[in-house]
């Protein structure tokens, strides 16, 4: 997600930052360059230039040129305004209304409505412990219906009966009233789309807005149409009041125009964003995180957060017996590398950490992906029992076969053992002298940071971004 627009300004402010004093004309270069990202990044053009308005206007001011650091300044300038064009704060799905809430999800056919709302209906159930039922207006579109029943039974949220025949207005009104005698908290109206905005969809929509009135109506936009969803929501917007955005397929959109442009376009503000196609893959928006990872600051504070969603307390606890013990085998390390893909898989992952921009080109060379969490699951679900909890009985005859059997090289199954022993004797020294002994065992591992995963031997030492713990491989 904004890979493109993060790899330009990062150019333009490293070359700010390496000059003393800045001169307007040098702000003006840099803002030129700014705004030339921005219109690549399919950002409005109204927006662009309101944004490099009020950017040159700041940055050209006293508190700039007296600064000791003035590229510095302007880098909070642009993130400060950025913060201020997605929306300044977070705004999340508003449940402050009598039971059941109802909830309108309106779009374009294609958009990935339907599973938004099951991914919605998931992220309240298990997350805000909401109860809520699902049900599916779009009697157009052949198995619209039928689609939503299963990715109900998918996310264990319950789903409105299908009866042949009935419109889409007695269907709200049928959820209504389903969820009023059901006890449920939420009722999900999942509404037909078109190929484009026309007068049916708008009249459709607008007959079920005066039947239930929702308390929100949130329009799913494809964040890949660019400038596109940015007319769409503005459409949406002009001729049935939404209270939010969702954006879809955001993983896929390197430029991130359509992010940047819908608040400041639509005045609604971005509630959500979609982030993969499994049903968890959905995502709180919040404006000054977004912000940073554009500016390459990274954003830790999602990054424990999706430690904490995908946190088992009782795996935890196993972890930590053995910890206690000294014990550490190949079922613990695999357990470790789930756990990264549980919370979004290298790529995810590295995303969120800063600094990671500027070592791109060495992590593609290095085939860091997520492809190689699977690879080293693939080694150890390789083994034997045996072998998982005794790995030096692991010799060449065992190694090729545990190789052939994943799909890898015996150098890649001896990079996993080296992992392993590796966090294995940092668990011996935990298991011995508690974190003293941990804090030891790192400094005599030369350094003391936990390091990127095996086959990342293309980075210098020194340029490796701080990871949190449970990422797999220490420096030697």
């Amino acid at each position: 997600m904004f890979e493109t627009l993060s790899d330009r300004l990062t150019g333009i402010f490293d070359s700010l930052r390496k000059q003393a004093s800045l001169s307007e004309s040098d702000v003006d270069t840099a803002m030129r360059e700014v705004r030339r990202a921005l219109l690549e990044a399919d950002v409005a053009l109204p927006v662009a230039r309101d944004f490099i308005a009020k950017v040159r206007e700041r940055a050209i001011g006293q508190e700039v040129v007296k600064s000791i650091t003035p590229g510095q300044m302007v880098i909070k300038i642009v993130h400060d305004n950025l913060v201020e064009m997605l929306g300044s704060s977070s705004q999340g799905i508003d449940l402050n209304a009598p039971s059941p809430v109802p909830i309108l999800m309106v779009g374009l056919q294609g958009s990935g409505k339907t599973t938004t709302t099951a991914k919605l209906a998931l992220r309240l159930q298990t997350r805000d412990r909401k109860k809520v039922l699902m049900a599916s207006l779009d009697v157009a579109r052949p198995a619209a219906q039928q689609q939503l029943k299963v990715l109900g039974e998918q996310a264990k949220v319950a789903s409105l009966p299908v009866i042949a025949g009935q419109m889409p207005v007695d269907i709200a009104r049928r959820a209504m009233e389903a969820g009023r005698l059901g006890g449920f908290d939420v009722v999900l109206l999942d509404t037909a789309g078109r190929t484009h905005v026309d007068e049916a969809l708008m009249a459709e929509v607008a007959a079920v807005r005066t039947a239930v009135n929702p308390h929100e109506t949130l329009l799913v936009a494809d964040s890949l149409t660019g400038q596109d969803a940015v007319n769409v929501a503005s459409s949406f917007n002009a001729r049935t009041p939404l209270t939010g955005i969702i954006l879809t397929r955001v993983d896929g959109d390197g430029r991130g125009g359509a992010a940047l442009s819908m608040r400041a376009v639509t005045g609604c503000p971005i509630k959500a964003i979609g982030v993969g196609e499994k049903l968890d893959a959905l995502e709180d928006f919040h404006p000054e995180r977004i912000a940073g990872r554009i500016l390459g600051q990274g954003d830790v504070v999602s990054l424990v957060e999706k430690a904490a969603e995908s946190f088992e307390v009782e795996k935890a606890e196993k972890l930590a017996k053995k910890m206690q013990k000294g014990e550490f085998d190949l079922d613990d390390l695999a357990e470790q590398l789930a756990q990264m893909r549980k919370m979004g898989g290298m790529q995810g992952l590295l995303g969120m950490l800063p600094g990671v921009g500027k070592m791109k080109s060495q992590i593609a060379a290095a085939g860091l992906d997520d492809r190689l969490i699977k690879r080293q699951e693939a080694i150890v679900h390789s083994m034997t029992r045996e072998e998982r909890r005794k790995p030096k009985i692991l010799n060449g005859s065992r190694k090729r076969r545990i190789a052939q059997g994943s799909g890898t090289s015996v150098p890649e199954v001896n990079k996993l053992l080296k992992t392993h022993r590796q966090m294995a004797d940092m668990m011996k020294q935990v298991g011995k002298k508690g974190m003293k002994g941990l804090l030891g065992g790192l400094t005599g591992m030369g350094g003391g940071m936990p390091q990127l995963p095996p086959g990342l031997g293309g980075l210098k030492d020194g340029g490796m971004p701080q990871l949190p713990p449970g990422f797999p491989g220490f420096k030697r």
